[in-house]
């Protein structure tokens, strides 16, 4: 007898330290569940602060390529933008790009409100109305605030293309729209689960989502604008218009090259993917630095000096140029792609010069023209795998065309629609309000004929 009430005991403190074993392990899984949320959601947030910090570049580099007297203004644009955004995203843009809906826009998610009107604020569910962010775990609204820096990236892109010569309140209802319906409807096509990426189309952190897109619909208003008063001679030849503070340009380059770091490397979206974050790191930073050499070496040929603007601009066009594969290629393949980039942004500026389409950043340049060259990298340079993404090889790794296919498809046809609408919305608003300031304000200068308001108080500025 003594010995079953032994064994019955035995067993059953070891059915009870199994149970609490149990428990122990799920709480643990638990805790660990939570700091690992937890520390993504904190990565996904310092990374959207650090691109978050690149409209003080955009702002500084753009003011300080344009001339004294229209500083106000571009700086009033660059300051303005991000409110503009952030209105315009949280209203329409995020719900067209991420929600649930058809191949080509978002249909649920608008205004932030589910289909069974419990906010996704509240309820952190992405199923059924962003099922495209189901591979995140982090809280929506982090992943709200990392698209939004994005998409006001976008529309800074526009403003220092239109710079010196458009009127301060056409700029704001265009980046409205932008913002609001053009950029999240190509970006569906892309990160929102859209045709592109059914398709296998390949954008890592946005040479065409956020890049191309900026580019294209600034090519638009630049044509319908036409160039700055005096930019080109009576023989259609360049004139030099100076920028006037390029102390200013290279403090706005380094934040640039600075926040870069949270674009591409934040858009893992995990902390614990450490490896990817390295590489990634790696590859945006080597593809800069090639960009830099290669534009340095073709300005001082072609210009016979080495032309600081070029400098900086070919740093920012290796960046824009490694956004789309920067996870998908080789430390090596960056930096080929960083050197053809650079090379792509001089050459860039004296073939728009030569069709007298005027940009007084060279934003065409670095983020239309390396925004498709970026994104067509990823046909020539992927290597599958290299990072875990199944990309499958490009071009000169044994891939054949098909990746380079479909990566050149998705340039097109977002090349396309975007211009196309853009054209249209820049039409429409020349009609209604006009977008061009009168020739004697120009002249003046935009700080005082928009603002009222000097960069440079009681300081001659030439013009």
């Amino acid at each position: 007898m003594l010995k079953k009430i032994l064994l019955f005991l035995f067993f059953s403190i070891i059915a009870i330290s199994t149970i609490f074993a149990q428990e122990n392990i799920e709480t643990t899984q638990q805790a660990i569940d939570t700091i690992s949320i937890a520390l993504d959601t904190l990565w996904v947030i310092i990374a959207a602060f650090l691109v978050f910090f690149m409209n003080l570049g955009f702002a500084m580099v753009e003011s300080g390529l344009c001339r004294a007297k229209n500083t106000v203004n571009i700086l009033a644009k660059n300051f303005i933008v991000f409110a503009i955004a952030s209105i315009s995203f949280w209203i329409l843009g995020f719900g067209l790009m991420f929600g649930d809906g058809t191949d080509f826009f978002g249909l649920k998610g608008i205004f932030f409100v589910m289909g069974n009107n419990n906010s996704p604020a509240i309820a952190d569910a992405y199923k059924g109305v962003y099922s495209a962010l189901n591979w995140t775990k982090v809280p929506l609204l982090a992943k709200f605030f990392f698209q939004l820096v994005f998409a006001g990236t976008a529309a800074t892109i526009v403003s220092g293309a239109v710079a010196e010569r458009i009127k301060f309140p056409s700029f704001i209802i265009f980046s409205a729209i932008l913002v609001g319906l053009m950029y999240p409807i190509t970006g569906h096509w892309i990160w929102g689960g859209g045709w592109l990426s059914k398709l296998g189309f390949f954008d890592f952190a946005g040479s065409t989502v956020v890049h191309s897109v900026g580019g294209w619909a600034a090519l638009a208003g630049v044509l319908l604008l036409g160039p700055r008063t005096g930019k080109y001679s009576i023989d259609g030849k360049p004139r030099p218009i100076m920028g006037h503070n390029m102390s200013m340009v290279t403090l706005g380059g380094l934040v640039l090259w600075f926040g870069w770091f949270g674009f591409n490397p934040g858009s893992t979206m995990s902390v614990g993917d450490g490896k990817s974050i390295a590489h990634i790191a790696v590859t945006t930073n080597s593809a800069a630095a090639a960009a830099i050499l290669s534009a340095t070496a073709t300005s001082w040929i072609l210009q016979k000096k080495p032309d600081l603007s070029m400098i900086i601009n070919g740093a920012l066009a290796g960046l824009v140029a490694i956004t789309a594969p920067c996870a998908f290629v080789t430390v090596g393949a960056a930096v080929i792609i960083g050197l053809i980039a650079g090379i792509l942004a001089v050459l860039s500026v004296f073939f728009w010069d030569k069709l007298k389409i005027d940009d007084p950043v060279g934003a065409l340049s670095v983020h239309l023209v390396n925004g498709i060259f970026g994104t067509l990298a990823v046909g020539l340079f992927a290597k599958d795998g290299i990072t875990g993404v199944a990309t499958g090889n490009g071009l000169f790794y044994g891939g054949g065309l098909k990746l380079l296919g479909i990566q050149a498809l998705g340039v097109i046809t977002v090349g396309i629609f975007t211009f196309s609408i853009a054209l249209l919305v820049w039409f429409i608003i020349k009609l209604t309000i006009g977008i061009r300031v009168s020739r004697e304000e120009e002249l003046k200068g935009l700080d005082i004929g928009e603002h009222s308001n000097e960069a440079y108080s009681g300081f001659q500025i030439l013009n």
